[in-house]
């Protein structure tokens, strides 16, 4: 039964860490493109830690690690102000 659990945790484990570097990639290339990031996070469901960076990007890890998501400035999906209008992914 141990090696069971120990398996488990360790694909949890391995998985979220092939999520966060996969993640980080679609962050980096939408920062060096100049487009603001809302929200970088690892896992999906309810935040269990939570952090906003000094650029206004809010970084989250979450309970369920099956996938993460980086979400973008969009003026197609969201209002956004005329001065942040430049950085978005739609304008790019």
């Amino acid at each position: 039964m141990t090696g069971i659990l120990w398996n488990l945790v360790s694909f949890i484990v391995a998985l979220g860490i092939l999520v966060a570097v996969h993640e980080f990639g679609h962050f980096w290339v939408a920062r060096r493109c100049g487009v603001k990031v809302e929200r970088f996070s690892i896992g999906f469901g309810k935040s269990i830690w939570r952090k906003v960076g000094q650029d206004g990007t809010e970084y989250t890890i979450s309970m369920i690690p099956l996938g993460g998501y980086v979400k973008m400035v969009d003026s197609r999906v969201d209002d956004v102000p005329e001065s942040e209008k430049h950085l978005a992914f739609d304008q790019k």
